[in-house]
Order: C-alpha cells, then structure tokens, then sequence
C-alpha cells in the first residue's frame, strides 16, 4: 500500500539551541516505524530513475522495498551490495543532487526520503551486528573460497579516505591482499578530520575501518608516500598495483593583504584539530582558534561545517561571508537549514577584499565590498560584480578561510613516468587507469574536490580496473 504523503516524514533532531552548545549528532535518526512509513512512499517505478542518481549504483527501490516488509536486514544486504559505507552516505551524500534528484514522487511534493532510510537501514544492522556477525562471516569465507584469483597479489593503497577505503573492500572481497597507507594517524581521510561529529560520528568512521580489517586489509599509519616511501618504492616492495587516492587537501587562500595575521586559518586546519584531534574535547590539549567574532569565508559544506563548529566553540557572532546569494550558495540545503536555525549570521553578496590587524598583528577586523550579481559565468552562474565604494568591516577576531582545497602534487613528483593531468591530478575520470603501469587513481585526486559518494565510486571503478589489470598479467 503505497503512502501518498506529500512531504517527507520529518527526521528527529536536537533543538537548535541545545546543539549549537554540543557535538553530538543533529539529527537521531527514524524509528523501525518512521522508516517503515517513509518507505510506502516509494511508487517503486518500473524505469527506477532514482538509482541512475546515485554513484554506486544502489539498488534504491529494491532495498526500500525490503523496508516495508520489515526486512531491515535484507534491506541492508541489498545496499551493502554495492556501497561499502552505508552508514556514512546515508548522513553525508547530498542525496537532494543525486538519486532523490530524480525520484518522481519528488515532481509533485518532496522525493522519498532515500538517505534517511540508508542511514536508518544501516544503524539498524549496526545496532544487531553481534547477532548477524557469525552468519556473515561464514557467508564471506564462502564466497572468498569460491572466488577465482590470483595467488598472493599484493595490492597498495594510498589514502584512507572515502575513495581508499571503497578499493580496499572491493578488492578485499576478490581476495586480494591488500594495504592501505594513511599519511595521518588514523584512517578515514575527510570522514576523520574534515566532517564534525555532530555530521558523522567518528564511531562509525572506525567501525567502517574495523569491518575492513576483520576482512584482511591492513591499515599503515603515519606513512607519506611520496616521502616515508615513493609509489616507485612500494612496486619494488612486491605490490602489483598501487592505487592513489590522496584526496584534495592543499587549503586555497585569497591572497589578499592581511591573510598573515594571527587569527586567520584554513578551514582544512580549524577542522582537522577539532575533528581528528578531538580539539572540542577538554580532556584534551589541542590548540584550537577560540574567538568571540569569527568570519567564515565561502559557501560550500566545508564553510558551514567551519561556522557550525565556530558557534559550538564558543563564538558569539559567526559569519558566512560568500560573494554570490543565497540560490548560488553551494552547500547542501540541509546544512544551509540547519546553520540558520543555530545562528549562523550569512552575509551574502559579500566579498572580502582584506584582513585588518593591530600593532602586535592580531585580526580585528575583515574588510569586505558588497556585490551584486552580473551575467552568468562559465559554471552557468551569474557572475558577482564588486559595487564601487561599498566596502565596509566586519568587527570580527578570527578568519577562516573555506574557499576550496587543491590537488597535492607530492605523489606526481616522486613517481617515474606518472603524469599529472589537466587539473594537475592524477589519471583521468575513465577506467582509473594513469600514465605508470600499474598505478591507478580516483576520487579528488583525479578531479579536484568532490563529494564522498563519488569518491567511492572511483575507487570502486578503480578496484575493478585493479581486478581485471592483475587477472590479465
């Protein structure tokens, strides 16, 4: 019986003026009963145009599908089929740009809510592993046996991020020995520093690493290849193929005067101490930039993540400041929402032109010009155009900079015969295959910074690139 609600089944939050002073997690998630709702909404359409949305490819009605019979677990294996991390997707993809885009109960009222069910799906099977452990285990023993495959190929991966951690359990599952290297001391990449827990718990991020490890990868810590170990070191250690995927994560500045001052960060730095290092925490000793006035500079997911942080840290007055308006801004309207009703301040139409200081060289201020928008520029939105004479301050003691991360070009640098491409990444957005032989690439170090979800699809094409490369030698 299908529910023809219009709207969505809300999802049960925190109030807004208790978790802006928290890091736990905004929202909590449905009950067996919300989900089960939520999910008659599906029409489950013959051409299924809501799969074609989404990255990996998820089985969207027929794990829905499963909801409604009750058969969360069934449900769960019907995803785990092709996302690896369920659980983070279903809290983190901008579902609204990718398969709710296209879901047609969405042409006359709001989409099925198809990350609310994922995650709900996935914490249910969280929440009953134990008694689900030993029939998966055998399960994948059954299926590694049955597996046809090379013996002892030794497989390399760079990165612990989104892209990382999908080729690593791809290929685990084919039975390759595989090892990830992690330049930072934990695996999960921008799951683990760039994400705030009150948006993805780190708990999951770890079980997602301990599911990997049960399976057979092993996780190498603290381990810069390009600098510890090249790629060119690792095939002559005995890997037969090594796969990149470094990330995005050379914060971009505006180099505009003051951007020395002390008060200014990247957000990429604000976040790794507060997430990675648990800066939030006061059991712990890490510097983090408190400020009773900050501007946050940008309008993407990093910028509200940057804020949302900044007012649960203490700050008074948080800004956005972003150069375009409000049906420009690119982050995701989820956290637009949310960052709202928490107190974010947004000055849009806004650009900032320079960094104010004192004697001793501390912020005291930023500098901005208003602006007003113009004809549309090659990403098809309109250009903003700076008013003449409208500058004006912003009374603030700390900036932080989320305009955009580049492509790190250690790796390049250190590999023979591995050529960057036109973005100054690595190999292309086909087959993951690079100019080394051997050596493949994805997720935003081929396209410059992305989405998880499609850094998870790289690195799922990347693995089978891998399988069908190492089956053929």
């Amino acid at each position: 019986m299908i529910n023809l609600k219009v709207k969505k089944n809300p999802m049960p939050e925190q109030a807004p003026d208790i978790r802006n002073h928290n890091f736990e997690e905004v929202s909590e998630g449905y009950t067996p009963q919300m989900a089960i709702n939520e999910a008659m909404r599906c029409l489950n359409c013959r051409e299924k145009p809501c799969t074609h949305g989404c990255p990996v490819m998820v089985r969207i009605p027929e794990f829905i599908a499963k909801i409604t019979e009750g058969d969360f677990e069934g449900a769960y294996q019907v995803i785990s089929a092709t996302s690896s991390l369920p659980r983070v997707c279903g809290r983190v993809c901008p579902q609204e740009n990718q398969c709710e885009k296209y879901c047609v109960r969405g042409k006359k009222g709001e989409p099925v809510g198809i990350g609310r069910l994922e995650r709900f799906v996935a914490d249910w099977h969280a929440a009953h592993a134990e008694e689900l452990e030993a029939d998966a285990a055998k399960d994948e023993t059954e299926n590694s046996e049955a597996a046809e495959l090379p013996a002892g190929s030794k497989v390399a991966v760079v990165g612990a991020g989104p892209a990382g951690l999908a080729c690593a359990g791809d290929l685990a599952a084919k039975g390759y020995d595989v090892t990830v290297f992690e330049s930072l001391h934990k695996p999960g990449g921008v799951l683990a520093y760039g994400i705030p827990e009150f948006r993805l718990p780190k708990s999951i991020v770890a079980a997602e690493v301990e599911k990997l490890e049960k399976r057979g990868v092993t996780f190498v810590t603290n381990a810069i290849i390009g600098k510890a170990e090249t790629v060119d070191d690792l095939m002559d250690d005995g890997y037969k193929a090594v796969f990149v995927g470094t990330g995005a994560g050379l914060p971009s500045f505006m180099n505009i005067p003051g951007e020395n001052l002390l008060g200014v960060c990247s957000a990429n730095e604000y976040l790794t101490r507060i997430n990675l290092m648990k800066g939030y925490l006061p059991e712990y000793d890490t510097p983090v930039q408190k400020a009773k006035n900050i501007a946050v500079v940008g309008g993407g997911n990093v910028a509200m993540d940057a804020a949302r942080c900044a007012k649960r840290m203490g700050a008074e007055n948080v800004y956005i400041v972003y150069r375009r308006s409000m049906e420009e801004i690119p982050a995701r309207s989820e956290e637009i929402h949310h960052a709202i009703e928490e107190g974010i301040d947004f000055q849009l139409l806004r650009n900032p032109v320079k960094v104010i200081g004192d004697e001793n060289g501390y912020v005291t201020g930023l500098e901005c010009v208003k602006m007003e928008l113009g004809e549309p520029d090659a990403s098809g939105r309109r250009r903003p155009v700076a008013i003449e004479g409208s500058n004006f301050v912003l009374d603030v003691d700390c900036v932080i900079m989320a305009i955009g991360t580049k492509l790190n070009k250690l790796i390049v640098e250190t590999t023979d015969k591995l050529e960057p491409n036109e973005r100054g990444g690595i190999g292309t957005d086909e087959g993951a295959a690079t100019s080394r032989e051997g050596v493949f690439a994805g997720g935003d170090a081929v396209t410059g910074a992305a989405t998880v979800i499609l850094a998870m699809g790289a690195g799922k094409t990347a693995a089978a690139s891998i399988d069908q490369y190492l089956s053929e030698k």
